[in-house]
């Protein structure tokens, strides 16, 4: 599960870096709307980088529930990509059309708390 916390680090600090570069250098490039879905994107992929931490944590203290608790780290960083990054590609392009990628990054998320759940009750 090391694999699991050295991947949700690096989540976390792109997060804060993506985060800081879109207040600091894109605040005054992208219209309101736009900046309130890249914040979006930002605001999930922080939390569902606790998740992976989470996953990485919870797989080290199993027995059981070890292969899915990386499973579930696994969706966590997949629905980042695909939700988070569609967000992001999409605030700063304007093509709506990348917003369709959105939900099956939504879906991943959803997923990985459920495997993650279901690993912790397996122990």
């Amino acid at each position: 599960m090391q694999t699991m916390l050295v991947i949700g680090s690096i989540v976390m600090f792109l997060a804060v870096a993506i985060g800081a570069f879109g207040a600091h250098a894109m605040k005054p490039r992208l219209t309101p709307d736009m900046l309130k879905i890249y914040e979006t994107g930002v605001q999930y992929h922080l939390v569902h980088g606790i998740g992976i931490l989470a996953a990485g944590i919870a797989g080290s203290q199993l027995t059981n529930g070890h292969s899915l608790a990386s499973a579930a780290g696994w969706c966590l960083l997949g629905g980042i990509i695909l939700f988070s990054g569609s967000l992001y590609a999409l605030s700063l392009s304007g093509i709506r059309k990348l917003g369709a990628i959105t939900p099956l990054g939504g879906l991943l998320f959803l997923a990985g708390w459920v495997l993650l759940a279901i690993a912790v009750i397996q122990g």
